[in-house]
């Protein structure tokens, strides 16, 4: 399984790719806009990392448990 991860101003989010169902949750959720489907590779990306306002929401709302946030006291990884 491939993390990919990604980071700006202190703040790091990771993707778990194999993990990850392309559900876009976290797509819709995100009110800043932070994360993009990859519709090729079939899962999300956080391209936007640098405009993420630490909510979490991403976290709680993926069903795959693919994302954790440094920011987060909980990460949604099984």
């Amino acid at each position: 399984m491939v993390i990919i991860k990604y980071e700006s101003d202190g703040i790091t989010i990771e993707i778990r790719s194999g993990k990850c169902i392309g559900c876009a949750r976290c797509v819709d959720i995100c009110p800043v806009g932070v994360f993009e489907l990859d519709m090729k590779k079939g899962y999300a990306t956080a391209p936007n990392v640098e405009e993420c306002t630490k909510c979490c929401l991403c976290v709680d709302s993926c069903f795959a448990g693919a994302i954790t946030h440094s920011s987060c006291s909980k990460s949604s990884i099984n």
